[in-house]
């Protein structure tokens, strides 16, 4: 679902990514666990086209970014770290708005944007502006927004930032549900070891780099660490 070869983002002499290299298949739940600083923001800049990388290539789905954006982003979901919805209109605004981006018939929008409200406990806000909603309500209408046009890969940037345990736990299960009825690949990043316990692959990336790459019992194994959490800080020290 994403090939990434070759990476490199620099900002003057600091290398914000350096050459890095990952695949990820379809239907996989993957953490990008990494402390702030380590390029996980800048990782998903690139594969959103907000900025081009100094080297290297990204695919998506088969399409590559640079000669075939509008196929290759057309496959992506994205909930980024900032949230980035329109405070003033309301849920259904928000998504329909979305939909039509996407050339999504009106009849299937209204279904999908439905079904999705409906499956994170929305159905009732539907007409409520955003500015009326708590911030984990917030991030599950971004959720339901990300996955309206049915993508292949799901891009989650702290997507928990600001979140109360429930609601961070609903996004993770939402998440975790979706890969196994549809085969998606999500790709999370997070500096929360917690929220990397349950995923079915690891990757740490530090400076810019990728230091594990496995399992969560694999990666504590590879980095030395009673567990994932102290070989995590070890590692990244």
């Amino acid at each position: 679902m994403l090939s990434v070869d070759g990476l490199t983002k620099r900002y003057g002499e600091h290398k914000a990514l350096d050459g890095l290299r990952l695949t990820l298949p379809r239907g996989q739940f993957v953490t990008l666990l990494g402390p702030n600083g380590a390029g996980k923001s800048t990782l998903f800049q690139l594969l959103t086209g907000l900025f081009a990388p100094t080297a290297g290539e990204i695919c998506i789905a088969g399409f590559d970014l640079r000669r075939h954006a509008r196929a290759a982003l057309a496959q992506i979901g994205v909930v980024f770290q900032q949230m980035s919805l329109d405070l003033d209109l309301t849920v259904r605004r928000n998504l329909q708005l979305q939909a039509d981006l996407h050339g999504l018939p009106r009849t299937l929008a209204r279904e999908r944007i439905a079904h999705g409200c409906e499956q994170l406990g929305l159905a009732d806000a539907l007409e409520r502006r955003v500015r009326e909603l708590s911030g984990g309500n917030r991030r599950k209408v971004e959720l339901v927004r990300a996955g309206l046009h049915r993508p292949g890969l799901l891009l989650m940037d702290e997507a928990t930032v600001g979140l109360d345990p429930r609601s961070r736990r609903d996004l993770l299960a939402a998440l975790r549900a979706d890969v196994i009825e549809r085969g998606s690949t999500v790709l999370w990043a997070t500096h929360w070891v917690e929220e990397a316990q349950g995923a079915d692959r690891v990757l740490v990336l530090h400076r810019g780099r990728v230091l594990a790459d496995g399992t969560p019992d694999a990666v504590t194994a590879a980095l030395g660490g009673q567990t994932l959490e102290d070989a995590f800080v070890h590692a990244t020290a």
